[in-house]
């Protein structure tokens, strides 16, 4: 089966104070509906301020679909600087669940 997913990652440098809104900004977008072919998201903290938002997307055409969206304005007000990239995948290995291992 050939793997189809993208990662897409913005990296956040979000000044000094501001962290909770980031997080609270975080919280009250993955409580509202989301989009299709969205599999897996993640808030990472970093030092000196930096912080890292993961997308895991089934195939690039739910990623695309979601950016043709207005804007979530998850960093509006922020005064966050931000860069985005995005990742195919080309391999996986998942650690195996416990019950798994038996």
């Amino acid at each position: 089966m050939m793997i189809e997913w993208v990662l897409a990652e913005a990296n956040v440098r979000v000044p000094a104070g501001r962290e909770a809104d980031l997080i609270a900004a975080y919280h009250r977008l993955i409580a509202q509906p989301l989009p299709d072919g969205l599999l897996q998201t993640e808030l990472l903290r970093g030092p000196d301020g930096r912080w890292r938002i993961q997308t895991l997307w089934q195939d690039r055409s739910f990623l695309n679909a979601m950016r043709e969206r207005p804007a979530h304005g998850l960093l509006h007000g922020l005064h966050a600087d931000a860069d985005f990239a995005v990742f195919e995948v080309v391999d996986e290995w998942i650690t195996p669940q416990p019950e798994d291992l038996q």
